[in-house]
């Protein structure tokens, strides 16, 4: 125990230096516990169900197996698709995540089991990637394999996405457990990619053909301290529409650099096109290396990016990646509803981006997207129970299932690419560590969520913890206990739909922006809610039994789109707090997609605690209408579905 408790202060001081010099960093997840209500339901959901439900699906299908027969333990052949260890990767760090949230003796156990596969699996100079090791070079010429020789064919292999998803994990499993040996196996592999590119004569100059290897090796670094990991990130990064080892592979399959984010050098690009998992992994990276050295032209590229997928390319879930066709971004304001894709993937691929440019700049509306995607693109990709997953969220389902059409009306329990349900898998029990974040002196709220957590501030262990309702009401008290009284900043992050705000930019807008406004209290006195760029600050002399009360008016808005997204031409989505509604046949008479709702139709919200997991519902006397949170759909069957209403004449 003694040895667990110097690794945590290890960790923390690690942070804390990259704390330094102004910068925001998060509150780690081992810092932060949920204790009851709408998030604690869900990260143990995630360590009851989920994760285990994801571990069995990977032993079920094979994908465990093909490291022990890559490392000769077993007898066999490959089984499934290339980036097939990627997914056992990400469930690895999801149970780290578990085990950080609650330690579990025998899923530490099971850990050790697999990373002993791992182990074997690892060629002598660090390589790791299972289909080529089983399968030699004759893993076939360039169907979206491996290619005749490593990474001669990193377009389409997946090789150094896999193993970034196994840098993650390694690290979630130190962070967890002290250990170093899946940690020994990741640093292993990124030793012999150093070595193998980069100018130096007989290095690779390859750029990854599904960006992770690049925001995982800025992690590695982070843990680390080696600077040659983020040197290659960076590579990765700047040799983007420079590489000459592009042409073959895009000839074959007719897929433009774009595709790739390889049309041009990165600090020329402005817009956010092509395949969008692979454009937030590596926008996630640029963000995450400028929270390390700040860069005028890396900067000024990736806010360009984020303007244009934010105000331009984004459904009002905070899904994003409308185009089935390459699982793409299409173009400015194409945002259909009953073909939409905006696969499961990509919702945490924006957060994950989101979250890395709060760090950089500190700004609210990041995290303002970021809950948007959380409370709806993220969550509406999978079911209540946590056992079922959508890869394609639609925003209207006429209930029959079609999958290539992006039409899907029923959850399933794995898919043959299962990337989404390993990716919740690995976010949802690693949600608490974006509650919080720290700057020097300031102490920074950014979701809410109850929970207990300890917080460094300037050296000073602050004890926080939430109670609240929330997304069911706006009412949040915050309990302040520091070690010692100190002068320091409390800062809470006020919603921008609190203040009248739909989405930053112009793409959505509440049809009534009058908001009451929020009410504030410290220690029972009533004070003036002053609203600074997104955030409350609270700068006092802090003392053990400190309680703010914050209230937040939480009326049922309605949501109007830019004229320019015609789709939604006359149309209305309705939303309560940081939640999105929409209408189920199962609510109102077996039909949805016909529904009216008029400009001046009021709704009024009941909590319903053996619904869908207790939810608030709405209903409207006029028309007899009934809306569930649109996360919830399909949890009763395929049935159809409706975000965006017609406007009643």
């Amino acid at each position: 125990m003694t040895k667990y408790f110097s690794l945590l202060s290890l960790l923390l001081c690690c942070q804390l230096s990259f704390a330094q010099n102004g910068k925001i960093t998060a509150v780690p997840l081992k810092n932060v516990k949920t204790k009851q209500g709408f998030w604690h339901t869900r990260v143990e959901a995630a360590r009851e169900v989920t994760v285990p439900h994801a571990l069995q699906q990977c032993e079920e299908s094979g994908r465990i197996d093909n490291f022990a027969v890559a490392g000769g333990l077993k007898k066999g052949k490959f089984e499934g698709v290339r980036f097939n260890d990627s997914d056992v990767f990400k469930v690895v760090e999801g149970a780290a995540y578990v085990l950080q949230n609650q330690y579990d003796p025998k899923l530490d156990h099971y850990l050790d089991s697999l990373i002993t596969l791992f182990a074997a699996a690892q060629e002598p100079d660090g390589y790791l990637y299972t289909i080529r090791t089983i399968n030699k070079d004759t893993t076939g010429s360039y169907d979206w394999i491996a290619g005749p020789y490593r990474y001669g064919f990193e377009n389409g292999s997946h090789e150094l996405y896999n193993v970034g998803h196994l840098y993650e994990a390694a690290i979630a499993h130190y962070e967890a457990t002290g250990k170093k040996t899946l940690l020994d196996v990741a640093t292993k592999n990124a030793d012999h990619l150093v070595k193998t590119f980069g100018t130096k004569p007989g290095q690779l100059v390859v750029v990854p053909g599904h960006q992770e290897i690049e925001l995982a090796l800025i992690k590695l670094y982070r843990t680390t301290g080696k600077k040659e990991y983020l040197d290659l990130s960076k590579f990765f990064i700047d040799m983007r529409g420079r590489s000459d080892k592009r042409a073959l592979y895009l000839d074959e399959h007719k897929l433009g650099p774009a595709y790739f984010q390889d049309q041009v050098p990165f600090v020329r690009q402005k817009e956010a096109v092509g395949h969008a998992v692979r454009a937030q992994y590596l926008y996630t990276a640029v963000a995450d290396m400028l929270t390390i050295e700040d860069e005028p032209e890396h900067s000024h590229a990736v806010h360009a990016i984020w303007d244009d997928a934010t105000e331009k390319k984004q459904y009002v879930t905070g899904g994003v990646g409308a185009r089935e066709d390459g699982e793409a971004f299409d173009k400015e304001y194409i945002l259909p509803n009953d073909n939409a894709y905006a696969e499961t993937c990509a919702a945490i691929a924006n957060m994950l981006w989101n979250h890395k440019m709060f760090l950089y700049t500190g700004e609210s509306k990041y995290m303002d997207v970021f809950e948007r995607v959380l409370y709806n693109g993220f969550l509406g990709g999978m079911s209540v129970k946590g056992d079922k997953f959508f890869y394609v969220n639609p925003m209207a389902s006429n209930g029959v299932n079609d999958f290539n059409k992006g039409t899907g009306a029923e959850r399933q329990p794995w898919f043959g690419t299962a990337c989404c349900p390993t990716n919740v898998s690995r976010f949802l029990p690693s949600m608490p560590a974006y509650i919080y974040a720290t700057k020097g002196n300031e102490l920074i709220v950014n979701l809410f969520a109850d929970n207990e957590a300890t917080i460094s501030v300037n050296n000073n262990a602050v004890k926080l913890a939430q109670q609240t309702n929330y997304p069911w009401d706006g009412n949040v008290k915050i309990l302040v206990d520091p070690e010692k009284a100190g002068n320091f900043t409390v800062s809470v992050r006020i919603p921008g739909w609190a203040t009248g705000e739909a989405i930053p930019g112009n793409l959505y807008a509440y049809a009534n922006k009058d908001s009451k406004p929020v009410t504030l209290r410290v220690n029972g006195k009533n004070i003036p809610a002053n609203i600074e760029k997104g955030y409350i600050k609270l700068a006092r002399n802090w003392k053990k039994g400190d309680q703010i009360d914050l209230v937040l008016d939480m009326p049922v808005r309605k949501i109007i789109s830019n004229e320019k997204i015609t789709a939604n031409k006359d149309k209305i989505a309705i939303e309560r707090g940081p939640v999105l509604y929409c209408a189920e046949g199962h609510d109102n008479n077996g039909k949805a997609l016909a529904i009216p709702v008029s400009e001046n139709q009021t709704f009024a919200a009941s909590y319903q605690q053996g619904l869908l997991g207790g939810v608030n519902v709405l209903k409207s006397e006029a028309g007899n209408v009934t809306l569930i949170p649109y996360y919830a759909w399909a949890n009763r069957g395929p049935n159809e579905m409706v975000i965006w209403f017609n406007k009643a004449q």
